[in-house]
């Protein structure tokens, strides 16, 4: 197998491709109408970072975290960074600058974020799989990263929350821990993106935690081969840390603990770990014999360990282990992208065809390698990345993006081997085996086939469009817009649209920080109407916002089909509540509450 391109020209040729395969997607976007930048899709994580810029923008402190429209009065801290806001805000600016009203800026930086994400995270796939499988790999792993990326929903136009960019980082830490070898800076810069990675958002702590381990094992494995690979991780992880901590959050909170977020958790864990690595790694002493290097950093895990134990205990709990259990049945185990492998299994088998099983044969072609006697540190770096994303993928679905992009690393050098093996010996068989690693490489594939399957055998299940909540578009929510701004009580799927497309403010939104507005809404539609009316006039509510067709009605009428949001449904109306005229046959139905 010819070894990988490293000169300029070989990343140049690279980010060059990895662009029009951007571009491509994003063209097959424009054809169909740009749908996802009319219509959220139910993306409200999306929906509320546009609200976050909009606050940003106006006036609101960088270190003010506070979403004052939603919640009780007085709103909540979110657990965001402001890294992606300054971002985003960046793009609005520079669309302004250059002439474009606000309405059309906000729409160029929904469509150039997710593209711009997508370039560069299958640019840096792109280079990780050359690591893995030489030249050979280029043109397989361009076809295989752009569907992988394209039907996973992460870049679509719209699509401005942060899951995008944390993939992008975790991919370029990959990228830039594979290219030690040839250039030694790369690890200072594939620790800077993990600690970038956790200062955008705690979903990706497990796959840093695997890079460091990664990072720790080279070191102990080869000694001094790889101890600059670890002085100059460890130096970068701790070094971006303590720029992050000192640029996102005020001073009067370093010493404040927040699991959910980067505070100063997740800094003394870096920069204990990042040090200690690096210091384990540069005193020659502690580096010259197996069990020295054993002996030092079981002594450094064994430190942050500790450090985890007893100043942070909470921080290895469950992270919804403190929420209310009515949150629990009638919010949290609702949301998709929150259920494990096993729950999804129940009501979506097809989704768990298309996420899984890449992954998974991924798997297998690497234990192969190993079995093999591939020991090459790119082999144990990759299957290390998505075992530890397959895990947990398994054990919350939002995982499922890491470990179906990293496993285009083997699939697409599997890929490469046939198509050499096709080229220099020709048969039926080899281009046979050759058209199936194709297929078989291909997410869609599996997702499409499981999907056809279900329909064959089951004549029964009704299409996904029918069920759809229709309540997703800026057009849903005109009436509402143009009313006198107030408190809309509203299931918390609508939360989001609600700030997103109009003036109001809401008590309830997706998010697990935002616990006594969620309850308030919960206890409210789901008690009787007196319940209601007690929340209405102390939350100084205005509005009733119904949309027939959004799940969550669904579901809070099924748990309490005698409660209030139930009776709404049937047309009962309390007397201290009117309808809005014209908006009976709407998607979006609104009641205005009688003043006292």
């Amino acid at each position: 197998m010819r070894v990988a391109e490293n000169t300029a020209s070989g990343w140049r040729r690279d980010l060059g491709w990895a662009l029009v395969v951007a571009l491509v997607a994003l063209a097959i976007s424009a054809l169909g109408g740009f749908k996802t930048m009319s219509n959220s899709n139910g993306d409200n994580d999306s929906l509320l970072r546009l609200v976050e810029v909009r606050d940003f923008m106006a006036g609101q402190g960088w270190f003010d975290l506070h979403q004052y429209r939603m919640g009780p009065e007085g709103g909540f801290v979110m657990h965001w960074s402001r890294l992606v806001d300054a971002l985003l805000s960046g793009l609005i600016l520079a669309a302004k600058a250059v002439g474009m009203p606000t309405w059309l800026a906000e729409g160029f930086a929904k469509a150039a974020w997710p593209t711009l994400m997508y370039w560069l995270t299958a640019f840096f796939v792109v280079r990780a799989a050359r690591r893995l499988g030489g030249d050979a790999v280029a043109l397989p792993v361009m076809i295989i990263t752009g569907a992988a990326l394209y039907f996973m929903g992460t870049f679509v136009p719209g699509d401005i929350d942060h899951h995008n960019i944390q993939l992008l980082l975790v991919m370029a830490g990959v990228n830039f821990l594979l290219a030690v070898p040839d250039w030694r800076p790369a690890a200072v810069v594939s620790g800077a993106c993990a600690a970038l990675s956790l200062a955008v958002g705690m979903e990706t702590a497990p796959l840093v935690a695997a890079i460091g381990t990664c990072v720790a094992g080279l070191f102990l494995v080869e000694g001094q081969r790889e101890a600059p690979t670890a002085t100059g991780f460890g130096l970068g992880f701790a070094g971006v840390s303590a720029l992050v901590l000192v640029s996102t959050i005020v001073p009067s909170e370093w010493g404040v603990a927040n699991c959910d977020a980067f505070s100063s958790v997740q800094f003394i864990v870096a920069v204990v770990s990042g040090i200690g690595l690096a210091i384990a790694a540069s005193v020659r002493w502690l580096s010259t014999t197996h069990l020295r290097r054993l002996l030092t950093l079981g002594l450094l895990a064994a430190a942050v360990a500790m450090i985890a134990l007893f100043l942070f205990p909470q921080c290895l709990r469950d992270p919804y282990a403190n929420l209310d259990p009515r949150l629990h049945t009638l919010w949290l185990d609702n949301i998709e992208e929150a259920q494990s492998l096993f729950k999804l299994m129940k009501h979506d088998g097809a989704a768990v065809v298309g996420s899984y099983v890449t992954p998974l044969i991924a798997l297998v072609l690497l234990a192969l390698r190993l079995i093999r006697g591939d020991r090459r540190r790119e082999v144990y770096v990759v299957t290390a990345l998505l075992l530890m994303a397959f895990a947990v993928s398994v054990w919350q679905v939002r995982g499922m993006a890491f470990s179906v992009t990293l496993a285009v690393i083997p699939l697409a050098a599997w890929v490469a081997t046939w198509r050499e093996r096709a080229a220099t010996s020709p048969s039926l068989r080899t281009s046979v085996a050759m058209v199936l690693a194709w297929l078989i490489s291909f997410n869609a594939t599996w997702s499409t086939g499981a999907r056809s399957m279900t329909m064959l055998t089951n004549t029964a299940t009704e299409s996904s469009d029918s069920t759809a909540s229709a309540c997703r578009g800026p057009a849903d929510y005109t009436v509402l817009a143009s009313m006198p701004a107030t408190t809309v009580l509203a299931v918390s799927n609508l939360g989001s649209p609600i700030l997103a497309y109009t003036s109001h403010r809401v008590l309830a939104g997706p998010y697990h920080r935002n616990i006594e507005g969620n309850l308030l809404v919960l206890e409210a539609f789901t008690g009787q109407a007196a319940s209601a009316q007690a929340v209405v006039r102390n939350q100084h509510i205005g509005l009733i916002a119904l949309c027939r067709s959004d799940p969550e009605a669904g579901n809070l009428t099924s748990a309490a089909p005698d409660g209030f949001l139930a009776e709404l449904i049937k047309g009962q109306l309390p007397a201290w509540l009117e309808p809005v005229p014209g908006t009976a046959d709407q998607p979006l139905e609104l009641y205005r509450v009688k003043p006292d």
